[in-house]
């Protein structure tokens, strides 16, 4: 399901890749046309007229708030109604970032350790089968060193035959741990949605609530993310405007594109489940990086990086967070998030210019990723020449 922000089913480069494009937020036609030296604008339509994608949306933000949206391609290949600016969509493995800034909330109030065992949180539940929850620890999991399989490997059948099938997170965790670990707690990384699966228990075992609301009442509530919710169990269609996602049938380029845009999210959990828009997905990781949710020694802990296999130079993963190298020079912050027919790559510069984009899939390849994180960077670098804009929200 939401599947990698930094690296998991498609590969580490899209794992931890972001994009976006942009065109004025109430403007109906975004981005007009023609209009000369708008890079972002260009890449968007690239990125659509690869035929990996059916239409994509973005949104760019400025440090003091100014920012544009962008559309690129149709939201709906029965209808061709265009893509809805500023859509909602599920943001899949981004929901990571916000779980993580959680736990590290509760880390600055000093109510979780980063180097203490999950066994200390949830006695006895990581035990069998090679894994032992005595030796890993709450970083590791953050950061996927703890040798954990991901629980996706182990679901029978194919997305369709499990679109609208609920899981329960200790169902998830079942099917993780009945697989061997991948290596020894601390000796390896592989990304694991398994893991945060079991911080999101472990967010509800030390507060009493459950993961969505302390999302909600931590985060979403007072950055004024409007546009972002944490679905209801059983919750299966996209509350607003939202461009239609697809799947091949075949799981491979050249199939037929099916709409997927309604399923059951819980398979994503804690990992994976968000549903948010461009510009909302902005406010968060700029408020993140900008030191609004976390007390300095929690951000710095957050933002130590160690490496991830097959990433490009320079990129390495954090505590729910990519480091991510521009070409223009200097780093970006984000993560990713594939799911169900939507892939989203988000992004904020150490300078305060953030960027997201989602594209609505039809087949994706390692090509289309690496498409997508161009886009990002583009979007990105342009930052160096703020383009004018209307102020968001």
């Amino acid at each position: 399901m939401s599947h990698h922000p930094a690296v998991t089913v498609r590969g580490v480069a899209a794992v931890l890749a972001l994009a976006l494009g942009a065109a004025s937020p109430a403007s109906a036609d975004v981005a007009p046309r023609g209009r000369p030296g708008d890079a972002v604008r260009t890449a968007l339509n690239e990125l659509v007229g690869g035929g990996e994608f059916a239409g994509a949306l973005a949104a760019v933000r400025e440090p003091g708030g100014r920012g544009r949206d962008y559309t690129a391609g149709v939201g709906d290949l029965a209808t061709r109604a265009k893509v809805p600016v500023n859509g909602w969509v599920r943001i899949a493995s981004i929901t990571k970032t916000f779980t993580a800034t959680v736990v590290l909330q509760l880390a600055g109030e000093g109510k979780v350790g980063l180097d203490a065992p999950v066994e200390t949180y949830l006695p006895r539940l990581v035990r069998g089968n090679g894994h032992d929850g005595r030796l890993i620890t709450v970083r590791r999991l953050l950061q996927h060193t703890s040798g954990l399989p991901d629980h996706g490997r182990a679901i029978a059948g194919t997305f369709f035959d499990n679109q609208h099938r609920y899981f329960e997170p200790r169902e998830l965790v079942d099917l993780a741990l009945a697989q061997k670990p991948l290596f020894a707690p601390g000796k390896g990384w592989s990304y694991s949605n398994t893991g945060y699966v079991l911080l999101g228990l472990l967010v509800q075992r030390v507060t009493g609530r459950p993961i969505g609301v302390e999302i909600t009442d931590r985060i979403i509530t007072p950055l004024g993310l409007d546009d972002t919710y944490w679905p209801d169990a059983g919750e299966q269609r996209i509350r607003g405007a939202h461009p239609r996602a697809y799947k091949s049938r075949t799981g491979r380029p050249g199939g037929e594109p099916v709409d997927a845009s309604e399923m059951d999210p819980s398979r994503g959990w804690a990992a994976g489940q968000l549903v948010s828009t461009p510009r909302d997905v902005n406010r968060f990781l700029g408020a993140l990086l900008g030191g609004r949710l976390l007390k300095p020694a929690m951000l710095a802990q957050m933002k130590r990086t160690v490496p991830v296999p097959g990433a490009p130079r320079g990129w390495g993963y954090g505590l729910g967070l990519t480091k991510i190298r521009l070409s223009c020079g200097g780093l970006a912050w984000g993560h990713s998030g594939d799911v169900g027919g939507y892939s989203t790559r988000g992004g904020v510069t150490e300078g305060g210019r953030a960027a997201t984009v989602t594209a609505t899939e039809k087949s994706l390849t390692a090509e289309g990723d690496k498409q997508l994180d161009s886009t990002l960077d583009t979007a990105l670098c342009a930052g160096r020449q703020p383009a004018a804009g209307q102020a968001l929200r």
